[in-house]
């Protein structure tokens, strides 16, 4: 197996993905390695507080030896907190997901085909991250790699001006600082966020080298780069976990009368979409949450369900009543119009 490429600094990003912990195997998708292990067990979820017990921390310490270590049920009931039992059973059952798929690609695609359940969304996302920088290891659009943000990092929506700024929720809502550290901040609410910059041209040559802050704020405005380029995004992804290509355009509006399919790309967006597919009047505060519409154009593919092949599927982006987007991308492949759930099963 080829280790990932080490690029050199300015082209890396996106390192706290943990991609350069993993090795990509012969199709290009990223092998488990005991280095991605020992750093999930890392992780502040996994690491036992002060007052864990002794069988919590020999489990922890064992494991941060030989992470690929078989773990018997037993070893997680003699903990003494319900709390750590709970939360190693779904660290184990998580970790023996990752082992048994091969690659995280294939442990994504199981987790979409069987329902999410039990894992915890920040290994979700985690996965995410780690997959989709894997898919945009060539890519040099700042407006694409900051857009891909959407598919693992809430996001925090203001108008201003006409704009809609969109604006990492996690980064937003976090910092405590001056509140004239940026003249960003008032639109963002009461907390203020250190060098928050609207992605320009101007500035897109230093993304990478700051993409871990997750500090850039992106202008979704209508006919702008960063509308189209959540859509390059949606293609890239598509392309490297299910091998569909598809060609994926920003529209203003659905045009076409008699569509056949769509696919929200949140929970809102299904809720919305839903409605216009069963011909109901949309109130205009549902019509208001509509961040983005796109139209996707797979390409010439056998899994394409007839009715739907040769014709656009819609893909719809919203936010919630508190202007966050919370986008879903298990959506793009559980939302598909395949034949049959057969092709994620053996998807490389």
């Amino acid at each position: 197996m080829d280790a990932l490429a080490h690029h050199h600094a300015g082209h890396e990003f996106w390192v706290s993905s943990g991609h350069l912990l993993l090795q990509r195997d012969a199709a290009g998708h990223l092998a488990i390695t005991d280095e991605f292990l020992k750093a999930f067990y890392a992780r502040p979820e996994a690491v036992p507080p002060p007052e864990a017990c002794a069988a919590e921390r020999a489990l922890h310490a064992r494991l941060m030896i030989a992470p690929a270590d078989p773990v018997d049920a037993a070893e997680i009931a003699a903990m003494q907190d319900p709390d750590a039992r709970e939360n190693w059973r779904m660290l184990i059952a998580f970790r023996d997901l990752l082992l048994s798929s091969g690659t995280l690609e294939a442990a994504y695609l199981r987790l979409v085909r069987d329902g999410m359940g039990w894992t915890p969304p920040i290994f979700v996302n985690q996965l995410v991250h780690a997959i989709l920088r894997n898919a945009m290891d060539e890519e040099e659009s700042a407006f694409v790699l900051r857009a891909a943000e959407m598919f693992f990092r809430a996001q925090r929506l203001t108008i201003n001006d006409g704009a809609l700024l969109l604006a990492d929720e996690e980064t937003v809502d976090g910092a405590k600082l001056d509140v004239h550290a940026s003249p960003l901040v008032a639109m963002f609410g009461e907390q203020a966020a250190k060098d928050l910059d609207v992605l320009i041209g101007d500035n897109a040559e230093g993304y990478k080298a700051r993409s871990d802050a997750f500090d850039m704020v992106m202008d979704f405005g209508i006919d702008k780069e960063a509308r189209q380029a959540l859509g390059t995004a949606i293609s890239r992804w598509l392309s490297h976990l299910l091998g569909l290509e598809a060609s994926v355009r920003a529209v203003a509006e659905i045009e076409d009368k008699d569509w056949v399919w769509f696919i929200g790309l949140d929970q809102e967006a299904t809720r919305i979409g839903n409605q216009l597919w069963k011909g109901k009047d949309v109130p205009e505060a549902d019509r208001a949450r509509v961040v983005a519409l796109y139209e996707m154009i797979p390409g010439d593919d056998p899994r394409i369900l007839p009715a739907v092949a040769g014709k656009p599927i819609y893909l719809i982006l919203a936010m919630g009543p508190d202007r966050i987007i919370r986008m879903k991308p298990q959506n793009l492949i559980a939302g598909l119009p395949f034949m049959a759930d057969l092709p994620l099963k053996d998807a490389h």
